[in-house]
């Protein structure tokens, strides 16, 4: 079952456009990322990684195997800044991994073949 979406289209990509263009408030940022997590879900449906970016939301995504209970075996974090930059391709998935921008545990915690959306 794909994730269902809570932000549409529209309102996402308005969000991301007003990031690109310098908005840095909370409601900007917040509407922003959560529509790239929905749109990584929606891209790789599945549950064996979990992209968590607080405050602002949690997605899982990518096909194999399902976690139930606990933290799950593969999961990356980020701030909002960075997991936009690197939706919208203003920094890479290596460089934010080698900078420590991006925490990624397991053998599935990398998207960068998802990445930029």
């Amino acid at each position: 079952m794909p994730a269902r979406r809570r932000i549409t289209t529209a309102d996402g990509q308005a969000a991301l456009a007003a990031w690109r263009g310098g908005a840095r408030d909370r409601a900007t940022t917040a509407t922003a990322v959560r529509f790239c997590l929905e749109e990584v879900a929606a891209r790789a449906p599945g549950n064996s990684v979990e992209v968590r970016v607080p405050p602002f939301g949690v997605a899982q995504c990518v096909q194999g195997p399902r976690h139930t209970r606990g933290t799950p075996p593969n999961v990356i974090e980020c701030d909002g800044a960075t997991w936009l930059g690197l939706a919208t391709g203003q920094l890479s998935w290596g460089q934010a991994v080698a900078a420590g921008q991006v925490a990624a545990s397991g053998l599935r915690a990398d998207l960068s073949d998802l990445l930029p959306l």
